[in-house]
């Protein structure tokens, strides 16, 4: 077993369900003391009391629209534990609605909750990891973080934009020592689907056959954790359709005639 996490103190968002919840069994096993947030506090408890080791677990309640008690959270866990070593920003969420029926105001939620959310939490503790000339930021992002596809118009662009942010944070932060790791999965089977907005803003409620046939969570959070130990900047989790970002480099008329016959979810439509 690695000891890269052991008595780190590693942050995750969106820890209580598929990957984040995943991630948060994986650290506590390797040592790590962990900080657990999401909205539902009664379902941070459950996750804390399964882990391996819930004394090393801190649970700090947060809603990713609400970027205005960042900072206290920050200077919350901070006080708790002394330093913040990583900050896994995983909480987010999805869509399954196309452009023309899909309200303004949903596609400011989705940027809200997965752009400004997550670069509010790295704003909130980045002071922390600069002062201590140490930290690393692991990034959430997806596959339609590189190319878009059916039903994600906001979901994609809010993946897309944080591959520019955390990129330029990386550069301007080499002197600190703080890296940074955006992951990509492709499918992986967790409840994204049935929590991603509609146009109107109503869960999905149904399940995609992308995911259900995707790698496990525990593998995804295994990958994760792998790739940012060995330092890498980014990474591709999943199986063939990874293959997809390749033939969008180098051949993107190509990948748009593929995906065009493709289904949104998977299912038979």
């Amino acid at each position: 077993m690695s000891t890269y996490y052991t008595n780190k103190v590693v942050w995750i968002t969106g820890a209580t369900s598929g990957i984040g919840e995943a991630l948060t069994y994986q650290l506590v096993s390797e040592g790590a003391k962990v900080v657990i947030s999401a909205r539902r506090e009664e379902e941070l408890q459950r996750v804390k009391t399964s882990s391996s080791n819930p004394s090393n677990v801190l649970v700090v309640p947060l809603d990713l629209t609400a970027s205005e008690t960042f900072n206290t959270k920050a200077q919350e866990v901070f006080q708790h534990f002394g330093r913040i070593d990583v900050l896994i920003n995983n909480g987010g969420v999805s869509q399954r609605s196309n452009v023309m029926d899909t309200s303004l105001e949903v596609d400011r939620r989705i940027m809200e909750v997965n752009f400004f959310g997550n670069i509010a939490m790295a704003k909130a503790v980045l002071p922390y990891m600069v002062k201590e000339k140490s930290g690393h930021f692991i990034l959430l992002s997806s596959l339609a973080g590189k190319f878009g596809f059916f039903q994600r118009s906001s979901y994609s662009a809010s993946k897309h934009a944080l591959h520019g942010y955390y990129e330029s944070l990386r550069l301007e932060h080499l002197k600190d020592n703080i890296k940074v790791t955006l992951c990509c999965p492709g499918f992986v089977q967790t409840n994204m689907a049935q929590n991603a907005l509609t146009g109107s803003g109503e869960k999905h409620a149904n399940n995609d056959a992308y995911q259900d046939n995707g790698i496990t969570a525990k593998s995804c959070a295994q990958q994760i954790l792998k790739a940012a130990e060995k330092g890498k900047e980014e990474v591709l989790i999943g199986r063939k359709e990874l293959q997809a970002v390749y033939v969008k480099r180098f051949f993107p008329r190509l990948l748009t005639k593929i995906l065009s016959k493709q289904s949104p979810t998977g299912n038979e439509e």
